[in-house]
C-alpha cells in the first residue's frame, strides 16, 4: 500500500510539473489567472527561477519541495495581512485625528512591537502625522490600491475599498500615494524610539534600560554603553588623581590665606566671638522666656496631656500587662485607700439592703396572709358561721399593718450587742456557720434534697433566700447562683433518668429559680417585658378570642334568641364536630384565629426583642440546665435541649404571668378589681399558642379545628429556638460579677444577713438531722462548727437567762413572739487572720499584701527584693509614721461595721524595717505553700495587688449601680406594700358589711364585734346521733377498717357542737361502749373541700366523704 501511495504522489507531481512547463512562463499564466494563490506562485518561481540548473534533465517538483513552498507562501500571506492591517489602521487613525488610539494600533499590528515604548506614544503620532502630511502635499489623483514588496521577490496588492487582494499586478492598478506604507511606518517608529533611548539612556532606571535593550536599537546602544564604560573603568585611577590634586591645591591655598588672617587678628577675633556669643545667648534666653510667657496656657495643657498620657500608659500596663512592674503598681496603690465617701456609700448600701430584705420578708408574709384571707372569705360564702375566723384573721392583718409592720420595717434590728454576754460566742459561731453555708453551696444543695418537697420549699422561701439577702447585691447574687448551679446539677445527676422528666416533672431547683426570679428581684423585669402588651390586650374591649367551637356555637344560639325573641330550634348541647358544621360558627372561629395570630405576634415580638431584659441569673441557670442535660444525655439533640430551655424560660417563667397578670403584679389592679372572663380567655388563648410554639407542639386531636395555625406554630418555634439559644449565651458568674475567692477579704464591709432567731434554730436542727449526708468527712469544717455549737438551743436558751420572766403567765406567747425577732449577723470566716500567724495561705497572702503596700509607698525601688534588702532611711521611717498616724485618724472615724480586723491594725503600727522582716518571713512561708516563687522575684504577689487595684475600681462602680438598684427595688416594694394595705382596707369594709347584715338577721348564734360567742349559759344545739349503717346509707361514711358492713348497725356516732364556734366533738361507740373521741373543725373541713380533698379519715380507721359531712353539719346545726 505504501509503495502504491508513493507511486501516485510521484505521478501527481510529474503531471503538475508538465503542466507548468507546458503553459510557459509565470507571467503569461498570471495574466490568464488574475488572482493566483501564493503556493502556486512560489511553485512557479521555483520551476522558472533563473538560478535553476538549466542542465537538469528532470524539472519535476518533489513532495518536500512542494510542502516547503506551501509553508513559505503561508508565511508570506500572514506577513502581507499584518502589513495591510498596520497600514490601514495607522492611516485611518491619522485621518480621524485620534492620537489616543495610536499606541494600541501600533501594538496590535506592527511586527516590531518591542520597539514600541508607551512613553513615546505622542512622539509616534506627531512623526507619523508629519510624514503623512509631507507625502500628501503633491498628490492630486490616487487610487484605492496599496502595494507591498515581500523579500524583494513578491509584490502584494490590496484594494482598501473592495477588500480585494492579489499577488499579480491588477489591470486597473492605481496606488493610494497619500498613505504611508508599512516600511515607512516601521522606519518612523524605529527612528523615534532610537532618539528617545539616546536621550534617556544615561538617566534611565534599571527597568527602563531592560526595556531599551529589548528594542531593535538595543544591541547598538549596548555596544556604545559598554565601550564608554570600559574606557572610564580603565582610567579610574587617573581621574581620581587629577580630582584629588586639584581639590588639595584649592584647599591648601584657602587654608593658608585664612590662617594668616586669623594670626594677624587674634585679639579682635576673641573679642568679637565673646560679644557675639553673649548677645546670642541673651537673645535666645529672652526669646525663649518670652515664648514661654506667651504660651503659658498651652505649656500647662501640654504638660497635663503628657502626664495624662503617661498615666494612661501606666494604667494600660497595670491592666493589660501579665506581670506589671513595681514602679507602675506604686503609682496606683492609693486607689486601695478607703475615703469617707466609700464608707458612707457602704453604710448606705447596708442600710438599703437591710430595708429591702426586711420589706421583702414583710411583704411575703403579708401576701401569704392576704391569700389566706381570700380563702377564708371564699369559705365564708359557703358557711357564714366561720365569720369569727375571718374577723380574727382580719385583726391579725390590721395588727401587722400597724405596730408589727413598724417593727419589721425598723432598720435598727437587734445585733450581737442586744443579746446576753453569755451567748455572744455562740452567736459568733453561728456567724461563721452561716458564712460557711453561704460561700460553700454544696452543703445547702445536699440539704435541699434530703427534705420532703413541701418542707424544702418552705425552707428555701425563708432560710435560703434570707441567707443570700434575696440577692440584694452582687456578692449575694453571685453566691446564690452558685447554689442554684450546684443544686441543679445534683438534682439532674441523682433524680433525672430521662430527658423529658425535666419538662413533665416539677424539679425542686427549677421551681426555686423561677420563684426567685418572679419575686421582688425579677418582678420588675416581667413588668417591663409583658406589661405594655398585656395591658393592650386587656384594654381592647372589641377583642374577643374564643377558639372553642362549642362555646362559639352556644353564644351564637343565644344571640339568635336575643335578636328574634323566640326559642331557637337548634339543639343547645352539641359536640365539637356538630358545632363546626354551621358556617356561622366557622366564620366566627376563623375571625378569632386571625385575632389570635395578630395578638400573639405582638406578645412574641415583645418577648423576642427584650432578651437583654431577662434576668442574668435566669439565663445563666438556663445555660447550666442545657449543659447538664447534654452532659448526662449526650445523645439528646439540640432541639430537645432547647425545648427544655424553653420550658424554663417561657412555660415556667413567662406563661403564668401572661395568663394571670394580676396575680404576678404585671399590671396594676385596684383593690377589689379583677380581670373579666373574656379578658382572661383572650390572655389564656395567647399563652396556649405560645406554649405550643415554644415546645414545637402542633394542634392535633381535640384541637384539630386549630390545625390551620400549625404553620404559624412552626415559624414561631424557629423564632423561639433562636431566642432560647441566644439566651444561654451568657458569661460565667466569675466574669459577670468579677468575683473570686479573695473578694470577701478585700471588701470594705463585712457581709451581713437579717434572720430571725426561729430560722437560725430551725437551720441548726436541719443540719444536725442530716449531718451525715451533707458533711460525710469527719474533718469537714461544717462538722467542726456544729460540734462547737452543740445541741439545738431553745429560744430561751438562745437569748440567755433573763430574756423572759419565768413567772410570766404568757411566757409561751412571749417566747413565740421573740422567736420572730430578726437579728443582723455579720458573717465572718472561721479562718480569718488570728492574733498570731495566719491559719492558711489565703489569709497570709492578704496580710502580706497589705504590708507590702505600706512599704512600697514610702521606700522606692524597682524590684520587691531590692526594697526588702535595702535598709530604710530615717526620712522614709518618718514618712511611714506620718502615713500610719493619718490612717489611724481615718480608722477612728470609721463605723464599726466596716472596720478592719484587729491583727491588721496591729501590723499597721509596726516600723518600716519590722514590716519588711515580717514580709520576708511571710514570703518564705507562702513559697513553701506554693503561692509565690522567689524565682520570679515574687511577681505573683505583685500581680495579686494589681488585681486588687483593678477590682477596687470595679467595686466602686458596681456599688453606685447597686445603690440605684436598691433604691428602685425599695420603691417598688413600698408600692406593693401600699397595695396590700389597700386590700386590707377593702377586706375590712367587706367584713363590716357582713357584720351589719348579720345583726339584721335572726341567726342561731349571735356574733359580736370582738369575734367572741355569747356566754356559756346560752342554749346550745342538741347532739346528733347516727348509726354507722345510717351514715353509710347517706354516703357520709364510706367504710371502717377491719369491720364488715353488716356490723355497721352496732356502731354509733354522737356529734355535738362545742362552746367554740365551728368545733364539734364526735364520739364513737361500739355496742354501747364508748370507744374514741375526736374533734372536728368546720374550718379544716372547708379548707379540705377547697383544696379538692374528697375523703378523710377519722379515728385513723373511719373513712368519710368530706363534702357530705360538711352538708350534714350545715343541715343539722346551721339550718343550711
Amino acid at each position: 500500500d505504501c509503495e502504491l501511495l508513493e507511486a501516485v504522489i510521484v505521478v501527481c507531481l510529474y503531471v503538475l510539473s508538465l503542466y507548468l512547463i507546458r503553459y510557459g512562463n509565470y507571467n503569461r499564466m498570471a495574466s490568464e489567472e488574475q488572482l493566483l494563490s501564493p503556493s502556486f506562485t512560489v511553485l512557479s518561481l521555483i520551476l522558472c527561477h533563473p538560478s535553476q540548473d538549466t542542465e537538469s534533465v528532470s524539472k519535476v517538483l518533489w513532495l518536500d519541495e512542494i510542502q516547503q513552498a506551501i509553508d513559505e507562501a503561508n508565511t508570506h500571506q500572514d506577513r502581507a495581512n499584518q502589513w495591510v492591517t498596520l497600514v490601514i489602521d495607522v492611516n485611518q487613525c491619522l485621518d480621524r485625528n485620534q492620537p489616543g488610539d495610536i499606541l494600541s494600533v501600533l501594538k496590535a499590528s506592527a511586527s516590531n512591537t518591542q520597539d514600541i515604548i508607551p512613553e513615546c506614544a505622542d512622539r509616534y503620532y506627531d512623526a507619523l502625522v508629519k510624514a503623512k502630511r509631507s507625502k500628501s502635499e503633491n498628490v492630486f489623483n490616487e487610487g484605492p490600491w496599496i502595494k507591498f514588496n515581500l523579500q524583494e521577490n513578491y509584490d502584494y496588492y490590496y484594494n482598501i475599498d473592495s477588500k480585494e487582494s492579489s499577488w499579480v499586478l491588477p489591470e486597473s492598478f492605481l496606488p493610494k500615494e497619500s498613505w504611508l506604507t508599512g516600511k515607512e511606518i516601521e522606519d518612523i517608529i524605529e527612528e523615534v524610539t532610537a532618539h528617545y533611548i539616546c536621550q534617556n539612556m544615561w538617566s534611565a532606571s534599571e527597568d527602563l534600560l531592560l526595556r531599551f535593550q529589548a528594542t531593535s536599537s538595543g544591541p547598538i546602544l549596548r555596544e556604545e554603553f559598554e565601550a564608554r564604560k570600559s574606557f572610564l573603568g580603565e582610567q579610574v585611577g587617573n581621574v581620581v588623581k587629577i580630582q584629588a590634586f586639584w581639590k588639595g591645591h584649592k584647599q591648601r591655598k584657602n587654608y593658608l590665606l585664612r590662617q594668616k588672617l586669623f594670626t594677624e587678628n587674634v585679639d579682635s577675633v576673641v573679642k568679637i566671638q565673646s560679644w557675639y556669643r553673649m548677645a546670642t545667648a541673651r537673645k535666645n534666653y529672652l526669646s525663649r522666656l518670652q515664648y514661654f510667657k506667651d504660651h503659658n496656657n498651652e505649656i500647662v495643657k501640654i504638660q497635663s496631656l503628657m502626664r495624662a498620657s503617661k498615666a494612661r500608659d501606666d494604667y494600660k500596663t497595670l491592666v493589660g500587662s501579665e506581670n506589671p512592674p513595681l514602679t507602675v503598681i506604686r503609682k496606683f496603690v492609693y486607689l486601695l485607700d478607703q475615703s469617707d465617701l466609700d464608707f458612707q456609700e457602704e453604710l448606705e448600701v447596708a442600710r438599703l439592703r437591710e430595708e429591702v430584705v426586711t420589706k421583702i420578708r414583710a411583704n411575703q408574709q403579708l401576701e401569704k396572709d392576704l391569700n389566706l384571707m381570700d380563702i377564708k372569705i371564699g369559705l365564708l360564702v359557703k358557711n357564714r358561721i366561720t365569720l369569727e375566723d375571718v374577723i380574727s384573721h382580719s385583726k391579725k392583718l390590721n395588727k401587722k399593718k400597724g405596730g408589727e409592720m413598724e417593727r419589721l420595717n425598723n432598720t435598727d434590728n437587734q445585733g450581737i450587742k442586744s443579746l446576753s454576754k453569755e451567748r455572744r460566742k455562740t452567736l459568733e459561731t453561728y456567724q461563721q456557720l452561716f458564712y460557711l453555708l453561704q460561700t460553700n453551696p454544696l452543703y445547702l444543695a445536699k440539704l435541699i434534697f434530703q427534705m420532703p418537697q413541701n418542707k424544702s420549699t418552705k425552707f428555701m422561701d425563708t432560710v435560703i433566700f434570707t441567707l443570700y439577702n434575696y440577692a440584694s447585691n452582687q456578692r449575694e447574687e453571685f453566691l446564690l447562683l452558685k447554689l442554684f448551679k450546684a443544686a441543679l446539677e445534683e438534682e439532674i445527676k441523682s433524680k433525672v433518668d430521662q430527658v423529658q422528666e425535666i419538662v413533665t416533672g416539677n424539679p425542686t431547683v427549677i421551681k426555686m429559680v423561677v420563684s426567685f426570679n418572679r419575686g421582688a428581684r425579677g418582678q420588675n423585669t416581667l413588668r417591663q417585658l409583658l406589661a405594655p402588651v398585656v395591658r393592650e390586650i386587656i384594654e381592647d374591649k372589641s377583642l374577643i378570642i374564643n377558639t372553642n367551637p362549642v362555646e362559639v356555637y352556644k353564644a351564637w344560639v343565644n344571640q339568635l334568641e336575643t335578636q328574634t325573641g323566640e326559642a331557637s330550634k337548634l339543639p343547645y348541647d352539641v359536640t365539637t364536630e356538630q358545632a363546626l358544621t354551621h358556617p356561622e360558627v366557622k366564620n366566627k372561629l376563623e375571625a378569632s384565629i386571625e385575632n389570635l395570630r395578630r395578638v400573639t405576634d405582638k406578645v412574641l415580638i415583645s418577648i423576642i426583642s427584650s432578651l437583654e431584659l431577662l434576668p442574668y441569673g435566669l439565663r445563666y441557670i438556663a445555660k447550666v440546665l442545657k449543659n447538664s442535660i447534654h452532659e448526662k444525655f449526650p445523645d439528646a439533640s439540640e432541639d430537645e435541649l432547647l425545648k427544655i430551655v424553653g420550658n424554663l424560660l417561657y412555660y415556667r417563667y413567662m406563661n403564668p404571668a401572661i395568663v394571670a397578670p394580676d396575680g404576678f403584679d404585671i399590671i396594676d389592679m385596684t383593690a377589689g378589681g379583677q380581670i373579666n372572663s373574656d379578658q382572661r380567655r383572650n390572655l389564656g388563648s395567647v399563652a396556649k399558642v405560645l406554649q405550643h410554639a415554644a415546645s414545637n407542639k402542633l394542634f392535633e386531636g381535640e384541637n384539630e379545628h386549630l390545625s390551620s395555625m400549625n404553620n404559624y406554630l412552626s415559624e414561631t418555634y424557629q423564632e423561639f429556638r433562636k431566642y432560647f439559644k441566644e439566651a444561654c449565651n451568657v458569661l460565667e458568674p466569675e466574669e459577670k460579677f468579677n468575683m473570686d475567692k479573695y473578694t470577701d477579704l478585700v471588701t470594705v464591709s463585712k457581709p451581713v444577713i437579717y434572720i430571725s432567731i426561729e430560722e437560725i434554730i430551725n437551720t441548726h436542727s436541719l443540719l444536725l438531722e442530716h449531718q451525715d449526708v451533707i458533711a460525710a468527712e469527719k474533718s469537714d469544717s461544717l462538722n467542726e462548727l456544729l460540734e462547737s455549737l452543740g445541741e439545738v438551743p431553745t429560744v430561751e436558751s438562745f437569748l440567755g437567762e433573763g430574756a423572759v420572766d419565768p413567772n410570766d403567765p404568757n411566757k409561751e406567747n412571749t417566747l413565740n413572739q421573740l422567736s420572730k425577732t430578726e437579728i443582723s449577723l455579720y458573717l465572718t470566716s472561721k479562718y480569718d487572720i488570728g492574733d498570731g500567724e495566719a491559719v492558711d495561705g489565703r489569709s497570709l497572702m492578704i496580710k502580706t499584701k497589705k504590708l507590702i503596700i505600706d512599704v512600697i509607698r514610702n521606700q522606692p525601688g524597682n524590684m520587691l527584693t531590692e526594697i526588702l534588702e535595702t535598709p530604710a532611711t530615717e526620712q522614709q521611717e518618718l514618712d511611714h509614721s506620718k502615713d500610719m498616724v493619718s490612717r489611724a485618724l481615718i480608722d477612728s472615724r470609721t463605723p464599726e461595721e466596716v472596720k478592719q480586723g484587729q491583727p491588721m491594725m496591729e501590723d499597721a503600727h509596726l516600723p518600716l524595717e519590722q514590716k519588711k522582716r515580717k514580709i520576708q518571713r511571710n514570703l518564705r512561708t507562702l513559697e513553701q505553700t506554693g503561692h509565690v516563687s522567689s524565682k520570679n522575684k515574687y511577681q505573683d504577689i505583685l500581680n495579686e495587688i494589681t488585681k486588687d487595684i483593678r477590682n477596687q475600681r470595679i467595686h466602686r462602680k458596681l456599688r453606685k449601680a447597686e445603690l440605684a438598684r436598691l433604691q428602685q427595688t425599695l420603691n417598688a416594694l413600698n408600692e406593693k406594700a401600699a397595695f396590700y394595705e389597700e386590700q386590707i382596707n377593702y377586706y375590712d369594709t367587706y367584713i363590716k358589711t357582713c357584720l351589719d347584715n348579720l345583726k339584721r338577721k335572726n341567726t342561731r348564734r349571735s356574733i359580736k364585734l370582738d369575734g367572741k360567742a355569747e356566754p356559756k349559759g346560752t342554749k346550745r344545739a342538741k347532739p346528733v346521733r347516727y348509726t354507722a349503717a345510717k351514715l353509710h346509707e347517706k354516703g357520709v361514711l364510706l367504710g371502717i377498717d377491719d369491720l364488715q358492713t353488716n356490723q355497721f348497725k352496732n356502731v354509733t356516732f354522737d356529734i355535738m357542737a362545742t362552746e367554740d364556734v365551728g368545733i364539734f366533738d364526735v364520739r364513737s361507740k361500739f355496742l354501747g361502749v364508748e370507744m374514741e373521741k375526736v374533734q372536728l373543725n368546720i374550718q379544716d373541713l372547708l379548707e379540705m373541700q377547697y383544696e379538692g380533698v374528697a375523703v378523710m379519715k377519722m379515728f385513723d380507721k373511719v373513712k368519710v366523704n368530706v363534702n357530705l359531712l360538711i352538708y350534714l353539719l350545715n343541715k343539722k346545726f346551721y339550718g343550711k
